[in-house]
C-alpha cells in the first residue's frame, strides 16, 4: 500500500509539473505573439497553436484571453510564501523577503528576453498594465499574509507594510537598473537597495 501511495505521489507530481509546463507555454506564447503584432490582434485560437494545444485546454488555464498576457509565472507567488514560512529561524524578516525576492529575481534572469518583452507588452496596452497591478496587489497581500504567518499570527501592520515596502524596493531597482544597465547588474542593484532598507535608509553623504 505504501509503494502504491509513493507511486501515486510521483504520478501526481509529475501531473501538475506538465500543468505548469502548458501554462508556462500558453503564457510565452501569448507574450511572443503580442509583441510581434501588438496584443489586440493575438487571438485565444493563435495562441493555442503557438504553444501547441488546443482552445479547450487554453480555457483550462484562463478565464479570458487577456489573462494569459498578464503573468508569466504563476507560481511565483506560492514559491516565495514557502521560502518566507521556511527560510532558517534565525533571519530577520527583511533578511526573508530579501532571499525569497532574490530568489525569484535569478529565476526571471534565466528568460531575461521574455521578460522584457513582456515589460513592453503591458506598457503597450494600459488596460494590461493596469490588471498586472492588480495582480501584484494580491502576490504583496499573499506576502503580507506568509510573513505575518512566520511572526507567528502577530506584527499588526508590519507584514502589509515590509510586504509593500519590499515589492517597492523591486520596481525602485528596475527603474534604476533600466537607466544604468551599463553599471551594474540588476541583482547588484537589488541588493544594494536591500542594504539601504536594512540600515534604516540614511542620508546619503553630502
Amino acid at each position: 500500500m505504501q509503494l502504491m501511495t509513493e507511486k501515486s505521489a510521483a504520478g501526481g507530481g509529475l501531473r501538475e509539473r506538465k500543468k505548469r509546463a502548458t501554462r508556462a507555454a500558453l503564457a510565452e506564447a501569448a507574450v511572443r505573439l503580442a509583441a510581434e503584432h501588438g496584443a489586440e490582434k493575438v487571438t485565444v485560437e493563435a495562441i493555442s497553436a503557438a504553444a501547441g494545444v488546443s482552445v479547450r485546454t487554453f480555457f483550462n488555464y484562463f478565464d479570458t484571453r487577456d489573462d494569459a498576457f498578464v503573468v508569466i509565472d504563476a507560481d511565483a507567488s506560492a514559491r516565495m510564501r514557502r521560502a518566507v514560512l521556511e527560510a532558517p529561524a534565525g533571519h530577520s524578516p527583511l533578511e526573508v523577503v530579501r532571499d525569497a525576492m532574490a530568489a525569484e529575481i535569478a529565476e526571471a534572469e534565466q528568460q531575461h528576453e521574455l521578460w522584457r518583452l513582456h515589460a513592453e507588452v503591458l506598457h503597450a496596452s494600459p488596460h494590461l498594465l493596469a490588471r498586472r497591478v492588480g495582480a501584484h496587489m494580491a502576490a504583496e497581500a499573499e506576502l503580507a499574509a506568509a510573513i505575518a504567518e512566520r511572526l507567528g499570527g502577530t506584527g499588526g501592520l508590519y507584514p502589509r507594510l515590509l510586504a509593500a515596502v519590499a515589492a517597492t524596493a523591486v520596481r525602485t531597482t528596475m527603474d534604476h537598473w533600466s537607466a544604468h544597465q551599463e553599471e551594474a547588474a540588476f541583482l547588484d542593484v537589488f541588493h544594494e537597495v536591500f542594504s539601504l532598507l536594512a540600515a534604516g535608509l540614511p542620508a546619503p553623504p553630502v
